[in-house]
């Protein structure tokens, strides 16, 4: 069935956003522009694509342990699960999942954001094409109600979620008090370290491309000004227009919330070099939209310790790498970071010290592919076992080990003979 959905998924990717996320010209998309949904949904093929391969990766083990004993671990189906996914990413999440639960043998519950729930119904809709049988792949909708659902009902044996901070610890604390297996990818507060020897042109244009936190390390806080007139000229429109670089946010209470923690920036003592908040887009009057944001500020602004979802850049200044280090190493979160430097020596302390589940040497955005595993760690994950890869497998998957005894001696057997039989 998977080798028949990843053709389906690939060949209607321009379709699966254009229906999902623009019902009309004045209610631009939920994401951040067409190119980035593209990049949601590619993302999620390329689960499908390493899912497979389980014939070779679901393979037990197996050794004899003394004469004619053997013991073996065979990897079985938990039965029924679900997976929870958030509105940015509202087909590559289910596509972590969705791969992964179905070629172990489980069936799948997947219950999309309320608020973006096509891309979901789209993925359904080409698995049962696909030829996946009635039943193994069901989608539900709803909040509160359905997700303590989810959490409650018996029959349910894992749970798989992406999304906010108190949703999780919500999912992960019910679901494990009834006896689930529970995965959580939470909030993210991810850090960019530039070092003054970094390749100038490529770092800056990742953190742009990236919009996490920003450390600048000694010289390197000189490149500012030269961020902020790059980040000036990125493109935001409805999503679809050519050339879109930012789209709108989710919702106007997202742009309040976002607009209220750019706010508190000046607030809390920092400086916006750059403020998006009141930014017009021509053709969508009543769009939730903001503008690229940098703001200046410490490690105690609000807007700093809270996860924005918004295009806001927080810039911090850090005499050493060692400053550098100790500021990612603080934050609650521990989901992804990054540094932009060409020392080997230098790239070699941030992997050796820093204490966050993803790194990038000279890559902005290092989510593994999906070969590995997904590995936030800290406040961004709760739950031993990581998203798709080997985490995939053993996520949804129980192991039965058997020991057993067949004694060569008690063989019956014999030569066989053409003797005529004469019943003595």
């Amino acid at each position: 069935m998977l080798m028949q959905l990843q053709p389906a998924l690939f060949w209607n990717k321009g379709k699966h956003y254009q229906v999902t996320l623009q019902p009309s010209l004045r209610d631009p998309p939920d994401v951040n522009s067409f190119i980035d949904a593209h990049g949601d949904l590619l993302r999620g093929l390329q689960v499908v694509e390493t899912a497979i391969g389980i014939t070779s990766t679901l393979m037990g083990d197996k050794i004899e342990v003394s004469r004619d004993m053997d013991t073996e671990v065979r990897r079985l189906p938990l039965g029924v699960c679900a997976s929870i996914s958030p509105f940015n990413f509202p087909a590559m999440v289910p596509l972590w999942t969705l791969p992964m639960a179905l070629v172990t043998g489980n069936t799948l519950i997947v219950k999309p954001s309320e608020r973006d729930p096509g891309a979901a119904m789209m993925i359904a809709e080409l698995c049962q094409r696909a030829g996946l049988p009635p039943g193994v792949l069901n989608v539900v909708h709803g909040g509160v109600p359905t997700v303590n659902n989810i959490c409650d009902h018996p029959a349910i044996k894992a749970i798989s979620f992406v999304g906010g901070d108190r949703a999780g610890k919500h999912i992960y604390e019910r679901g494990t008090k009834n006896g689930k297996r529970v995965q959580a990818n939470m909030g993210a507060k991810n850090h960019g370290i530039i070092m003054p020897d970094a390749n100038k042109n490529s770092a800056l244009n990742s953190m742009i491309g990236a919009a996490f936190g920003a450390i600048f390390v000694g010289e390197a806080w000189s490149w500012l000004p030269e961020l902020v007139e790059r980040a000036k000229k990125l493109k935001v429109d409805g999503g679809f227009e050519k050339g879109t670089d930012i789209g709108p946010v989710i919702s106007p209470a997202a742009k309040d919330r976002i607009t209220g923690l750019v706010g508190s920036a000046l607030e809390d003592g920092g400086t916006i070099h750059l403020d998006g908040r009141s930014l017009q887009v021509a053709n969508y009057s009543n769009g939730n939209f903001v503008g690229p944001t940098i703001i200046e500020g410490g490690t105690k602004m609000r807007c700093y310790e809270e996860e924005i979802f918004g295009p806001v850049l927080i810039v911090i200044p850090a005499e050493t790498l060692d400053d550098a280090i100790d500021i990612i190493n603080k934050n609650k979160y521990g989901n992804g970071a990054a540094i932009f430097t060409q020392s080997g020596a230098t790239a070699r302390k941030f992997e050796s010290y820093v204490n966050v589940g993803q790194l990038g040497i000279n890559v902005p955005i290092p989510v593994p592919l999906p070969m590995f595993s997904w590995s936030g760690n800290k406040g961004s994950a709760l739950g031993d076992i990581g998203f798709y890869g080997k985490g995939g497998l053993n996520f949804y998957t129980q192991n039965k080990t058997i020991t057993s005894l067949w004694k060569a001696e008690d063989a019956v057997g014999g030569r066989a003979t053409v003797e005529m039989p004469t019943h003595r």
